[in-house]
C-alpha cells in the first residue's frame, strides 16, 4: 500500500514538473501575463497618487478665480486674509470650464455688491462650475466654503454692532470623532489593489491550465501521455500542481511588485496612509493559495472537454468574467460585509484581503470556511477531469 501511494507520487511528481517546464517554455505568453497582472497593478497606483497628488496641489494652491472682486473690497479683504490668491477670470471662462481647459470655479461679484452689503441686504453673488469637468468641481466645493466663512464673517459683525451676542446662533457644538482607523481610511484608496493581486492569479493559470489540456488535445501529445504507465489521479494532480503553480507564481510577483510600487507614490497623503508591507504581502498569499487550487482546477475541467485551445479560450471566458465580477460586490453594497460574502469563491478572498488593508483581524472561522469551499470545489473539478481523461484514453 505504500509502495503503490510512493508510486503514484512519484508519478504526480514526474507530470508536475513537465507540466511545469512547458508552461515555463512558452516565454511570449509569460511576458504577457507578467506585464498585465504585475505590472498594471503598481503602474495604476502611482497613476492614483498622480491624481491625490493634484488634487491635493490645488486645494494647498487656493486660487481663485473672480471677476468684479475690484468692486467689493469687504469681500476681498477677508479671502486675502485667508491666504488665497486672487486671479482675474478669462474673458471666455464659460468655454474653457466646458471644453476643461480651465480647472477653476469663477466667482462673479456684481457692481453693486458693496452698497447692498452696506445697507444689510444680502447680495447675490454667481459662482460658474461645470458639473462635467471634475476639477473645477472641487474648486467650486472649496470657493463655497470660502463664502460661507465670508458670510458667516458678516452676520457675526452685524450681531455684534446691534448688540446681540453672536453665540445665541450657537445653541450647541458638535466635536467629530472618527472611529475609522487610518488603515481602513488609506483602504478606500486601495480597494484596486486585492482586485488586481486576484487576477493575477488567474491569468497565471489560465494558460497553463488551456496548454495542459486543450493545447495538448490539439497538439496531439494528450493520446500518448494517457498510454504511459500513469494512473489518471496521478496526472491529474501533476497537471493541476503545475497550473495552480503557475498561478500563485505569479500572484507572488505581483504582490511583492507592490512593494517597490509604494516609493513611487507622488502623494505624501496616500503614501503615509497605504502601510502594505512584507506581512501583509504573505497574508495576501495566504488566503489566494486554496482560490488558486480551485481556478486551477476549474479552469482545467472547462477546458478538458475542448478539442482545441481556441475553443476552450472561448469557454474560459466564462470563469474570467465571473472572477473579474464578483468583486465588484464590495464596490456596489453599501450595506457592508455580508455572511454569505464568504461562502463565495474570489468574493471572499477580496473581501478579506480588504480586512488585512484596513487593518482588521483574521478570525479562523473567516480563513476556514473559505479554504472548506475551495477545497471542495478542487476534488470536484478534479476528479471530473480524472473521469474526462479516462473517456478520452477508451476512445
Amino acid at each position: 500500500m505504500v509502495a503503490t501511494w510512493s508510486a503514484a507520487l512519484h508519478a504526480a511528481w514526474q507530470v508536475f514538473r513537465k507540466e511545469l517546464i512547458d508552461a515555463l517554455r512558452d516565454r511570449r505568453t509569460l511576458l504577457v501575463v507578467l506585464l498585465s497582472s504585475v505590472a498594471l497593478g503598481p503602474l495604476l497606483l502611482v497613476g492614483l497618487s498622480l491624481v491625490v497628488a493634484d488634487s491635493e496641489a490645488r486645494a494647498d494652491a487656493r486660487e481663485l478665480y473672480a471677476q468684479g472682486l475690484d468692486q467689493a473690497p469687504t469681500l476681498r479683504n477677508y479671502i486675502e486674509r485667508q491666504g488665497w490668491a486672487l486671479l482675474d477670470a478669462p474673458p471666455d471662462h464659460e468655454a474653457a470650464l466646458l471644453s476643461r481647459s480651465l480647472g477653476h470655479a469663477v466667482l462673479l461679484v456684481p457692481a453693486d455688491f458693496e452698497q447692498e452689503l452696506a445697507l444689510g441686504l444680502a447680495p447675490r453673488l454667481e459662482l460658474v462650475s461645470a458639473a462635467a469637468n471634475q476639477r473645477a468641481e472641487r474648486s467650486a466645493a472649496a470657493v463655497l466654503r470660502l463664502l460661507q466663512g465670508f458670510s458667516q464673517e458678516q452676520s457675526t459683525l452685524r450681531l455684534v454692532m446691534r448688540g446681540v451676542s453672536p453665540s445665541l446662533l450657537q445653541p450647541l457644538h458638535v466635536d467629530e470623532h472618527d472611529l475609522a482607523d487610518p488603515r481602513a481610511r488609506a483602504a478606500q484608496f486601495t480597494r484596486m489593489l486585492p482586485f488586481f493581486v486576484l487576477m493575477a492569479v488567474l491569468y497565471g493559470a489560465l494558460f497553463a491550465a488551456l496548454d495542459s489540456t486543450a493545447g495538448e488535445r490539439e497538439r496531439g501529445s494528450l493520446e500518448p501521455l494517457l498510454m504511459a504507465p500513469v494512473a489518471r489521479g496521478a496526472l491529474v494532480l501533476g497537471k493541476w500542481g503545475a497550473v495552480a503553480c503557475m498561478g500563485m507564481g505569479v500572484a507572488v510577483l505581483s504582490c511583492f511588485s507592490f512593494l517597490p510600487g509604494q516609493w513611487l507614490l507622488r502623494s505624501e497623503t496616500l503614501a503615509a496612509m497605504f502601510q502594505f508591507g512584507p506581512r501583509e504581502a504573505l497574508l495576501f498569499l495566504a488566503l489566494l493559495l486554496p482560490l488558486a487550487a480551485l481556478l486551477a482546477a476549474l479552469l482545467m475541467a472547462v477546458a478538458i472537454r475542448c478539442r482545441s485551445f481556441k475553443e476552450a479560450q472561448a469557454n474560459t471566458t466564462v470563469v474570467v468574467l465571473g472572477v473579474s465580477l464578483l468583486p465588484m460586490v464590495t464596490i456596489f453594497n453599501q450595506g457592508g460585509e455580508q455572511g454569505w460574502h464568504l461562502w463565495t469563491p474570489a468574493l471572499a478572498q477580496i473581501t478579506l484581503m480588504q480586512r488585512v488593508l484596513g487593518g482588521e483581524a483574521l478570525g479562523l472561522s473567516d480563513l476556514a470556511l473559505p479554504l472548506a469551499v475551495a477545497l471542495a470545489g478542487s476534488v470536484i473539478c478534479l476528479v471530473y477531469v480524472a473521469r474526462q481523461l479516462r473517456a478520452a484514453a477508451l476512445k
